[in-house]
């Protein structure tokens, strides 16, 4: 079962788009099923004013996506599927592209009243959109708003024949006849529509739908879309559509209609060199010029609709796949473009051109995405890490390095890689998580909070361990949001993360070594200097070498209150680790000296975890109490008892208070920190989710 979809758009606002799109949709209805989509995400409601249907959008909406509809008696299914602009930013593109197979499924066509510019959440209308029709008024202008809007519509890549204008007077005059308005806008006029007091105004809306109507598939008038309710007076019964078709995870984006993949390969070639002849394509390395970027852009955007027209490959859906991608490879990151705007996805791993995975929800999936070859994929990752000064090659075969969005990429390649590239990408989103996020998350418990709050006022020297991907730079960045507004910081990284709240901050990132592999900057130099800098704080994103003897010994030197990060399994594992560091700095240190400046500079270990389920937790934090004989003493304070998963494959377990009082709390009394020891001893236990 196939359905279509005709979008309405007005040249600007109250040209009569709105009122145009419901009297299509009332018309057309009596013909086939029927839905007319609110597509403002400005909070308007346009549609449900129109239709008189407010309260009952309200009351089917689902909460879950905002998306609500409801059938009205002439048999319209109202859709709206944001009734605020909160809602319209939340709307995922997911949600309405199960929508529309849902239509799909259900013969369901849709006219879409949608007002530029399109949100990127209304794409999966658009890109199935069998026509659009342009609302004019025949007026100077009215014309010069058309033609601006054309310009817009070629801009996100839809092709004239996709286009037809449609004239609405607000006066018995019109400024121009019907040969003008099609010589000027460069489409077709497919109605002419009179005020409404004009006898002529119901042929003129006929005429129009018999045009549209061409436009729409066949429809089975067999289904049922349920009972409806009545339009503005009388019995109003809900009747809300089918659950729409939910995609399975990664599939989305993925091609189900028998398409030449050769033939669209050959055509990408074929454009990407007519860019590079006719464009600089080196300067959308550099995106720190928001300018120039933009300029670049749309000379690409007009280059690319050029030379792919809608005969290339098939449908108008095939055709703005293939203009995104071409785009996306031209000024972006290629494949993984679409990845990296996903707010769900924290982890993209590119094993090679073929096999893109991602993290969603701490669970890893193969995407759709692939690069087109291995050269593609090489692209990507230099023009990621060319602004940033890094280089890849043979002699240095992989790097580390940032977006400027802050994710972290790290990238190897052959010989090291012998499967050919790969590129792991770390994302840590665009808002910076607070410490209700992992509240919220059940990462840990207010009695924790309240401790961990207290420890870092109290200038505590803390060391978060954890494995890969365990949420240790999220709690780095979340623990220093305590620190004072009054206190020095420096931050120290291989490549910069960590975004501090607070106003006096220095910020230092190490340097690879250049070409002639002269002028590196390591982590301990950066160490070492940032003790004549005067810091209260220091801060160290990742201790993983020589630098954690230079880290102790500032903290053994009044520098308190410091903060890094080590990947070790479990507490004793991070002591042990950074014992094996220190010797890593190339001192002949005997190994009780060692663990003396360990047990001297480190007071707390807080230890994470990523568990079975993709959560993560805190799942202990730890004392360091001293030494005894040979050995550095701990205590623990709270731990994670995991008690197994429920029904739903989630981790159940406690957060359990060992009931021993911190060493710490006499300094928390000297420093004037109010703090109460029995939030830990009246923890919630159970956690349950």
């Amino acid at each position: 079962m196939s359905a279509s979809v005709i979008t309405i758009i007005g040249a600007k606002g109250g040209v009569g788009s709105t009122t145009l799109s419901y009297e299509l949709a009332q018309a057309l209805s009596k013909r086939g099923r029927i839905a007319l989509v609110d597509g403002d995400f400005g909070g308007r409601r346009t549609i449900a004013l129109l239709t008189n249907c407010v309260k009952e959008l309200d009351e089917a909406r689902d909460e879950s996506n905002n998306l609500s509809f409801v059938t009205l008696r002439d048999g319209i299914t109202a859709v709206e599927l944001a009734h605020n602009i909160h809602a319209g930013f939340t709307l995922k593109p997911e949600k309405v592209e199960a929508l529309v197979q849902n239509f799909a499924q259900t013969g369901t066509s849709a006219i879409v009243d949608a007002p530029q510019p399109f949100a990127a959440a209304i794409r999966p209308f658009i890109v199935r959109c069998a026509k659009f029709f342009l609302v004019v008024e025949p007026t100077l202008l009215g014309l010069a708003g058309g033609k601006a809007m054309m310009a817009e519509l070629q801009k996100f890549g839809i092709s004239i024949s996709q286009i037809a204008a449609v004239s609405v007077q607000r006066d018995a005059h019109s400024e121009f006849a019907k040969n003008d308005i099609e010589r000027a806008l460069g489409v077709k006029l497919a109605a002419e529509i009179p005020p409404k007091s004009d006898r002529r105004y119901a042929r003129a809306v006929e005429q129009l739908v018999e045009y549209a109507s061409g436009f729409l598939s066949a429809q089975d008038q067999t289904l049922d879309l349920g009972p409806s309710i009545r339009s503005p007076l009388g019995d109003r019964r809900l009747a809300k559509l089918r659950a729409p078709t939910q995609l399975q995870p990664g599939m989305e984006g993925r091609k189900t209609s028998g398409i030449d993949h050769e033939k669209i390969e050959r055509i990408k070639a074929s454009t990407h060199e007519a860019l590079t002849k006719r464009l600089d394509l080196a300067a959308s390395r550099d995106r720190s010029d928001p300018l120039k970027a933009e300029e670049l852009q749309k000379e690409v955007q007009m280059v690319v609709n050029e030379l792919i027209t809608e005969e290339a490959v098939g449908s108008a859906e095939e055709v703005a796949q293939l203009r995104q991608e071409v785009i996306d490879e031209a000024l972006g990151y290629g494949p993984i473009e679409d990845l990296l705007r996903d707010p769900d996805v924290t982890e993209i791993m590119a094993n090679g051109p073929d096999h893109i995975y991602v993290e969603r929800g701490g669970r890893l999936q193969l995407s759709s995405k692939r690069f087109t070859n291995e050269r593609q994929l090489r692209l990507v990752i230099e023009r990621m890490i060319a602004p940033i000064g890094r280089r890849i090659d043979e002699s240095t075969p992989m790097v580390d390095g940032r977006l400027p969005d802050g994710s972290r990429i790290n990238a190897i390649i052959e010989p090291l890689a012998i499967s050919g590239a790969t590129l792991t990408i770390r994302r840590f989103g665009t808002e910076r998580l607070h410490i209700s996020n992992l509240l919220e998350k059940r990462s840990l418990v207010p009695g924790m909070v309240d401790f961990l709050r207290a420890c870092v006022e109290g200038r505590l020297n803390i060391v978060v361990s954890g494995g890969t991907g365990s949420g240790k730079t999220t709690l780095l960045n979340i623990l220093s949001s305590f620190i004072p507004e009054s206190d020095r910081i420096i931050t120290i990284e291989d490549a910069a993360e960590l975004k501090m709240e607070q106003d006096h901050v220095v910020r230092l990132e190490a340097r690879p070594p250049n070409l002639e592999g002269r002028g590196e900057i390591r982590i301990r130099d950066l160490v070492r200097n940032a003790l004549r800098m005067r810091p209260d704080r220091i801060i160290v994103g990742e201790c993983r070498g020589g630098e954690a003897l230079d880290m102790l010994q500032a903290m053994n030197t009044g520098h308190d209150g410091s903060l890094t990060t080590i990947h070790a399994n479990t507490p004793r594992d991070c002591l042990s680790r950074i014992e094996t560091m220190v010797m890593m700095a190339g001192f002949d240190l005997p190994s009780r000296a060692i663990r003396e400046q360990v047990s001297n500079a480190i007071d707390l270990v807080v230890q994470v975890a990523r568990l079975r389920d993709g959560s993560r937790k805190i799942i202990a934090i730890t004392e360091v109490v001293g030494m005894e004989g040979e050995t550095v003493t701990t205590q623990d304070i709270v731990t994670f008892a995991q008690r197994g998963l429920d029904k739903e494959g989630r981790v159940v377990g406690d957060f359990v208070y060992s009931g021993v009082q911190p060493n710490c709390v006499d300094r928390f009394s000297e420093y004037g920190i109010s703090y109460d020891i029995r939030g830990l001893s009246e923890m919630t236990a159970a956690i349950k989710w």
